[in-house]
């Protein structure tokens, strides 16, 4: 079986294993986490340590990652002077939430945070996959800049990482797009709590960091699992 999430944001790593457990998650299923799994909540880092030792479950690198990805600089053991482009690039990834994930990797070993991130800057930035007889297209935030002849590796990181789509975007009709990112909430308060299914792509991000459960989305048959 073959299942998606997506914006964990923090949360206590307990709190996934919970929602894994619930699904009855087993050494012959698949998960991609479609990225957001650091920043706002304090457990950021320890969610990804546990992701690198999951063989069965792949990060699809999301827009948070990719901040942090961009500050490694703050990291190394003979920092240069920061230029006035990294002091933006910092100035934003804390507005957005990751000042936890700077502290807590401060704490961390030299070569665990190398580990942490050789990790991200392998996650690709989208995958495909067939489940239950259908294609999917997963990214962390949809196709921005959607052309129905430009092939996915012709995508920009903008165009998947901080995309916002609306509610009547149609993509392919051969496969379904499946992405995170933007809470379903913001699409109206209908979607409070829900994942939301249109013709031709689905949001699993229901809003954690509001106060909503994660969720798991089995492909093969689009069966929800809650925490909770």
């Amino acid at each position: 079986m073959i299942y998606v999430t997506s914006d964990w944001r923090g949360i206590e790593l307990k709190e996934v294993k919970s929602l894994f457990k619930k699904a009855k998650f087993n050494d012959s299923d698949f998960c991609f986490v479609l990225g957001n799994v650091i920043d706002y909540g304090e457990n950021g880092v320890e969610l990804i340590k546990w992701l690198m030792e999951q063989y069965n479950i792949e990060l699809i690198l999301g827009a948070q990652e990719s901040l942090l990805l961009k500050n490694e600089a703050l990291f190394t053991s003979a920092a240069p002077e920061m230029t006035a482009e990294q002091m933006e690039t910092l100035k934003k990834w804390n507005s957005l939430g990751g000042m936890p994930t700077l502290t807590a990797l401060k704490k961390e070993k030299a070569d665990t945070v190398e580990y942490i991130f050789e990790y991200l800057s392998d996650a690709p930035l989208f995958e495909t996959v067939n489940a239950g007889g259908r294609d999917f297209i997963l990214t962390h935030s949809g196709l921005g800049g959607f052309l129905k002849g430009k092939k996915l590796s012709e995508y920009s990181e903008e165009e998947l990482l901080w995309n916002t789509p609306k509610l009547e975007d149609r993509y392919f009709e051969e496969a379904t797009a499946v992405f995170g990112h933007t809470p379903t909430f913001e699409f109206g308060s209908e979607y409070d709590g829900k994942i939301l299914h249109t013709d031709t792509w689905i949001d699993v991000n229901i809003g954690v960091n509001e106060g909503y459960e994660p969720v798991l989305l089995r492909l093969d048959d689009m069966k929800e699992f809650y925490s909770d």
